[in-house]
């Protein structure tokens, strides 16, 4: 696959985020192997390894597929095969050498820190993330075009229900339509016990469902093998629809909930719903670069509680302890905005910000929209209409 001219621009940039955190990690070198890391640090996603040395080019290390040319791709069979490959090409060998300690099984690790010897290996997971975790500005444009066809998608979404669905074959009318407007279909998730399909369609009750995956309202699912998402519940009068589905259309996940209704709900949920607007609302007048992303959650915690409705908010029995999360080529991506976070807004991060509460007999109700951090401010890219929407 060709990249494009900005694409190959942009890289370099990217490597000098990595190389910041090298040089604080006194590492000599770093040796990437995930797919999403690949796909950061190249621009493709192939079978093999991306070496970046703190200066000088890089090198493709490459297992599959064939084809890949260029002065600086190498095929090997095995990584055993990187030190000579090294050596042969000029580079000396690095004294510390970054690997994904939470990308790669142990077995993995053990053996690229053996291949790799006499090189020390250090974890490079943690500060692989602070380098993803502010965008350039390539990437923000892959995440607007992304929310951009996410919106067309959801402005879709009424004229897709019919009287009588199921919570599932909504799900499956909604994931046609993104497919057709050219969603990738995948999802990814960073941890290593954290899987989705393309996202939730949750109605009534199934919506408090105690999830074990760390998702603010995850749904028990179709089977106990992936127990999340949609149950096969009848979308019935008087309960609400929230569509939570994530918009990969450029390999940046944009991330988007809106509710809707079954006929009239009781008063209460749509109050509920004011209220998680309410926080949206006030989030976006203090985050900024700066900003301490647990004040965010604190801040949020505070509007629940003032109004009544802190022993519903982000669940029910299971309360998630978080109400937004960085987004990229993965969920979860940094800054986390929850309780006892570290984290600190710089301009060029993104995230999804969603409050949202279980109705106890009605659903779940609430907005989640992604936000760009600003030089003065956060922007939010997805667009669609935020009341609760009757279907």
């Amino acid at each position: 696959m060709k990249l494009s001219k900005e694409l190959v621009n942009d890289l370099p940039r990217r490597w000098t985020r990595i190389r910041k955190q090298m040089e604080l990690a006194k590492a000599d070198a770093c040796l990437l192997s995930g797919t999403e890391n690949l796909f950061y640090a190249t621009g493709m996603v192939f079978s093999g390894y991306f070496y970046l040395p703190l200066s000088g080019d890089p090198l493709y290390f490459v297992k599959r597929p064939v084809g890949l040319s260029g002065d600086n791709v190498i095929y090997i069979r095995k990584p055993e095969q990187i030190p000579e490959a090294l050596t042969e090409n000029g580079f000396e060998l690095p004294d510390v050498v970054m690997l994904e300690s939470e990308e790669l099984s142990h077995a993995d690790w053990c053996r690229l820190e053996n291949a790799m010897k006499p090189a020390r290996a250090i974890s490079g997971t943690p500060a692989i993330r602070i380098a993803r975790s502010v965008k350039t500005a390539y990437e923000i444009g892959q995440f607007k075009l992304s929310a951009q066809y996410h919106t067309e998608v959801y402005n879709q979404i009424p004229s897709l229900y019919r009287p009588g669905m199921t919570d599932l074959e909504f799900s499956v009318a909604i994931e046609g339509a993104m497919r057709l407007k050219g969603c990738l279909g995948m999802v990814r998730v960073f941890g290593t016990s954290m899987e989705i399909f393309m996202g939730s369609i949750l109605t009534g009750d199934n919506a408090a469902a105690p999830s074990p995956y760390d998702f603010a309202l995850g749904g028990g699912g179709l089977h106990p093998s992936i127990p999340v998402g949609a149950n096969g519940s009848l979308l019935e009068s008087g309960k609400t629809v929230m569509v939570d589905v994530g918009g990969n259309f450029t390999g940046y996940i944009t991330d988007m909930t809106r509710v809707f209704a079954i006929g009239d709900l009781p008063e209460h949920a749509y109050r509920a719903h004011q209220v998680a607007l309410e926080i949206q609302n006030r989030i976006v007048e203090m985050a900024g670069p700066g900003v301490r992303a647990e004040d965010l959650y604190d801040e949020a915690v505070a509007i629940a509680t003032r109004n009544g409705l802190a022993d519903c908010f982000m669940g029910a029995e299971q309360q998630a302890k978080f109400v937004g999360h960085g987004i990229g080529i993965e969920l979860n991506e940094l800054p986390v905005l929850s309780t006892r976070s570290n984290d600190i807004l710089e301009e060029g991060m993104v995230f999804a910000l969603e409050p949202k509460f279980i109705i106890a007999g009605v659903g779940a109700v609430g907005i989640e929209n992604s936000f760009v951090v600003t030089a003065s401010g956060i922007e939010k890219i997805t667009l669609s209409k935020e009341e609760i929407i009757r279907l």
